[in-house]
This record gives C-alpha cells, structure tokens and sequence, in this order.
C-alpha cells in the first residue's frame, strides 16, 4: 500500500522526474506561465510555490536554496527582485492552473498554469516610456559631432557632384 507516499511519480525515475519539474519552473519564471499536462502541473505548482515563498524571504540562505533547485542565476535574480516583491503581502495561492483542452496526439489533459498577479499593461507603458526617456537623457547627453566642410577632392579643389558621361555615350 502507498500509505504516506506524497507526490506523483509520473511514469519517470526519480531522477528525470527531479530534473524535469527543474527545467519547468526554471521556463515558469522565465515566461511566467507554461502549458503542460495536468499531473505535471499540479506538481509544478507545489514547486513553484515553494520557491515563491523563499524569493518572499529575500536573504542569501533563501537564495541558495532556489538555486539549488533553479540552475540559471538570471531567473533566480527574476524571481528574487521583480516576482516575489508583487506577492509580499500574500500568504499563499501565487498561482492558478486552468484547463486547455486536451492533446490532439494523445488525448492527455492539458493544463495551463500562470502567475495569479501580472503586470498590468499600463505598468508595462510606463515602464516602457520611463525606459526610452531614459535612453534619450543619456542620447542628449552624449556630444554631437559638429558639421565639417565636405570633402575635398586632388589639389584642394571641390568634389563635384555632377554626373560625368555614361558608359557608352558619346560627349558633344
């Protein structure tokens, strides 16, 4: 009997099964949502929570933890300073899971699972124009280069900018 026995097994080992639901929250931070099976989903959520929570705490020791179980350092940086400020004042529940359909191959239930707060499209617009005016300060600032003279051509003398005789043509 499996009396006591949490989780899924998937149909993997536990290994691949470790290192896959890695390489999913690891994609979940960095799209901030991931369509999948519905077995696989609801583990994802336990893990994705879990790392939440230690992205909450903010210190070194918490850190360590979430890559221990997230190997790209610039997801953990993601997770650590834009995700987990949005759920400071949230004690759980960070985010859903919906169905979509089912796998036209197989058949399996597919399920999608998201972050419950996103940035709303205004916060985007704003973030966006206080980045391009920040790009155009630091355009500004930077010295112009000031307008020469053309270019002169032999002996000192002006390039002109007139069409000569074609190939073929004859001069009258």
């Amino acid at each position: 009997m499996r009396h006591q026995k949490a989780g899924r097994k998937l149909g993997r080992e536990s290994s691949h099964r470790v290192s896959m639901l890695r390489n999913m929250v690891t994609s979940f931070f960095g799209d901030e949502r991931v369509e999948t099976t519905d077995a696989k989903a609801k583990e994802l959520q336990k893990l994705v929570e879990k790392m939440i929570t230690l992205g909450k705490q903010g210190n070194l020791h918490a850190r360590r933890y979430a890559l221990a179980v997230i190997k790209d350092r610039r997801i953990v940086k993601k997770l650590f300073e834009d995700i987990a400020p949005r759920f400071q004042d949230r004690q759980g529940g960070y985010t859903r899971i919906f169905k979509a359909g089912y796998r036209p191959g197989d058949g399996a239930l597919l399920s999608v699972v998201e972050l419950t707060t996103k940035i709303s499209s205004a916060d985007k617009r704003k973030a966006e124009t206080k980045e391009k005016s920040s790009i155009s300060k630091s355009v500004s600032k930077k010295k112009r280069p000031s307008k020469k003279s053309p270019p002169k051509g032999e002996k000192g003398k002006k390039i002109s900018r007139e069409k000569g005789p074609e190939e073929g043509e004859e001069t009258k």
